[in-house]
């Protein structure tokens, strides 16, 4: 049997070459839709129909975390001017992560993962940091934007009809846009 590992899934096209990767690293995959940072709610209802339907795409089990985005706010509170990529969002990487460690730990999941190093966006060590702060036997470092995979990811999204968003996804970033 394969080892397992539950992927957080940040959203349904990041996660697309994502789970490729896995899978060609031979682990069996369960997706983890774990984002209280979402805003508004009709942005989490849509980035998870993509983790949906990317689960039914790759015959993956999808673990829905449920949002707390009260708690979120709470856990990011004092950080809401800070620039992307800055102290907000690796405060944000921590808050998911920890749920997703969390159930990978419950659930006895062999390793535990992220598909937000997808992003040319965001800072794969930054967010390596933070997993092997969390569970450093159990969180697996993978730079998914390697061998051309944010390039691949938007190919799969396209493929499979994934919604694909314009923002990070917290209402700070899309003040960011406006």
């Amino acid at each position: 049997m394969p080892p397992t590992v539950l992927l957080h899934v940040c959203c349904g096209p990041c996660a697309s070459h994502a789970v490729e990767e896995l899978q060609r690293l031979g682990y069996a995959v369960t997706l983890c839709f774990s984002n209280a940072n979402l805003s508004p709610a009709d942005e989490y209802e849509r980035r998870l129909e993509a983790a949906r339907q990317l689960a039914a795409h790759t015959q993956a089990s999808l673990i829905v975390d449920p949002p707390d985005h009260g708690a979120w706010l709470a856990a990011v509170r004092g950080l809401e001017d800070e620039p992307e990529g800055g102290a907000r969002c690796s405060r944000c990487f921590r808050y998911s992560l920890v749920r997703v460690q969390a159930l990978a730990a419950e659930q006895g999941f062999d390793k535990f993962a992220t598909s937000l190093t997808i992003s040319p966006h965001k800072r794969s060590e930054t967010i390596f940091a933070v997993g092997r702060e969390l569970d450093p036997a159990r969180f697996l470092a993978v730079d998914f934007k390697k061998r051309d995979g944010f390039r691949r990811s938007t190919q799969l999204a396209k493929e499979c009809g994934l919604y694909r968003q314009d923002y990070c996804g917290c209402e700070f970033s899309r003040k960011k846009l406006s």
